[in-house]
């Protein structure tokens, strides 16, 4: 039996650069395709958001005289790109999905809500949500969090390019240790950048685990809902 039985996937728009350093590398996206169908053959209903920093980040923008709100605005269609590109790759492999978009765009994507969401999960396709909240100064991490809530999932699992959370970023600092659990107070009063402060307080105050782990590795997806040990758990 797998570990849960409806989880939001968020996944990284950078890990979806593989070893290009930008875009979208294709071997990368077929693995994360391979993984999903393999938890999905397990009975698991999945949600998912990407992000789009692999193409554009609002955030970064602002920095180089975007405006905020275009830029986060960018960053959101950056979003729709990384999703029809899982949802593509997912479906060479007989992967039914669904593309949900927060800003209507048909017939790109499916206008966002809830209960479509939940209708596409229970009927075996994987409900790919993009477009963020569809706000300016929200953060995909923010999202996510707000999809894993609405979705009633059980767990949001952070799929990034480190296998959980740290004491230090252990990419820069190699005296970094690691968590095999967390509470959620701890993750804000130590200042750990597990997800930004909006979406860490979001899950804390509706009971939304997280689980950190390395989601590049081929394979860990599976790993994780077997119940192994290999990332770490946020919790209250």
């Amino acid at each position: 039996m797998p570990r849960f039985k409806r989880i939001l996937l968020k996944l990284s728009g950078e890990s979806l650069q593989g070893e290009q350093g930008y875009g979208i590398d294709v071997k990368r996206l077929n693995e994360y395709a391979t993984q999903i169908k393999e938890v999905l053959n397990m009975g698991v209903e999945i949600g998912i958001v990407i992000g789009g920093g692999n193409i554009f980040r609002g955030l970064s923008g602002a920095g180089k005289g975007f405006d905020r709100v275009k830029g986060d605005q960018m960053g959101m269609c950056a979003t729709v790109i990384n999703s029809l590109a899982l949802s593509s790759a997912l479906g060479a492999i007989g992967v039914k999905s669904r593309v949900l978009t927060a800003i209507r765009m048909e017939p790109i994507g499916e206008f966002y809500t809830k209960w479509r969401a939940i209708e596409a999960m229970e009927s075996g396709e994987v409900a790919i949500m993009s477009c963020g909240t569809s706000q300016p100064y929200f953060t995909t991490d923010t999202g996510s969090s707000l999809r894993g809530i609405e979705i009633e999932a059980d767990v949001m699992l952070k799929g990034t390019r480190v296998d959980g959370v740290y004491t230090a970023d252990p990419e820069k600092d190699p005296t970094a240790t690691k968590f095999s659990d967390i509470s959620y107070d701890e993750v804000l009063s130590r200042g750990l950048r597990v997800m930004d402060i909006t979406a860490t307080a979001m899950c804390k105050e509706n009971n939304l685990p997280i689980y950190v782990f390395n989601m590049d590795i081929v394979g860990n997806l599976k790993r994780v809902m077997a119940g192994e040990p290999i990332g770490t758990l946020v919790h209250p």
